[in-house]
């Protein structure tokens, strides 16, 4: 395994900080799900290619724009590095029953892979299946990880995508292992008891790629019109 790169766990301080700059009562989703699948690796190959293509339309038609910003558009790599949900806990020496993340260790990770791999990107692998919704696909060889991600984007989660369940009877069991009520979830179901082909997606929170984009220190700067306790309208 690697050599920690920073402090088993972020400061209360800090993480409050980090929820107060990039969490937000409301947000944009830019959602994809696409289906013929082999698993999670595909849905981070669509993905690079869809960021890809968006830095190039940023270039071809708001390049007075981000000379007026001053934004730094990052480069993305043929290949996003990708890393092992449990390596990476052990990179920035965080305890390996931790079921996430922390801002901090976001943090820690993305300058990583800006040493190591020169990339503003850095896909995080594996997710613990305690960590992820029912219906997120488990690792075929070990049912402890899952087909899944988190990509980061200069140090902050950007991007959470992965491999979908598709049978039936999975989905039933999964709710079933989580006490959860099959009835709850009917109309969802439904569609997979018909027959749904080997699927996943991904969601982008247009706030937060706007904001590392310009690399603003708050979210609210890149919210249109941001909603907090001291603003619920407009």
């Amino acid at each position: 395994m690697s050599k920690a790169i920073g402090p088993r766990a972020a400061s209360r301080r800090h993480t409050a900080r980090a929820d107060r700059d990039w969490h937000a009562a409301e947000y944009v989703s830019l959602d994809a799900e696409f289906g013929f699948i082999d698993d999670h690796r595909d849905v981070l190959a669509l993905l690079r290619d869809t960021l890809a293509a968006m830095i190039e339309q940023i270039r071809n038609t708001a390049s007075r724009a981000v000379d007026t910003v001053g934004a730094e558009l990052p480069i993305v790599p043929e290949q996003i590095p990708v890393l092992h949900f449990a390596e990476a806990l052990d990179l920035v020496g965080a305890p390996p029953d931790e079921p996430d993340l922390t801002p901090e260790h976001e943090r820690l990770l993305g300058k990583w892979a800006k040493s190591q791999f020169d990339s503003d990107f850095l896909a995080v692998e594996e997710y613990p299946a305690v960590k992820r919704p029912f219906y997120t696909h488990p690792q075929p060889s070990d049912q402890r990880w899952t087909n899944s991600f988190d990509l980061l984007f200069r140090g902050l989660e950007l991007v959470t995508g992965g491999q979908r369940l598709h049978n039936h009877a999975d989905y039933t069991a999964a709710l079933a292992a989580r006490g959860e009520d099959p009835a709850a979830y009917s109309p969802y179901l439904e569609a997979m008891g018909h027959g749904m082909p080997p699927h996943g997606g991904f969601a982008i929170g247009l706030e937060r790629w706007v904001s590392r984009l310009l690399q603003a220190d708050n979210i609210r700067y890149a919210t249109l019109f941001p909603r907090d306790i001291h603003r619920l309208r407009p």
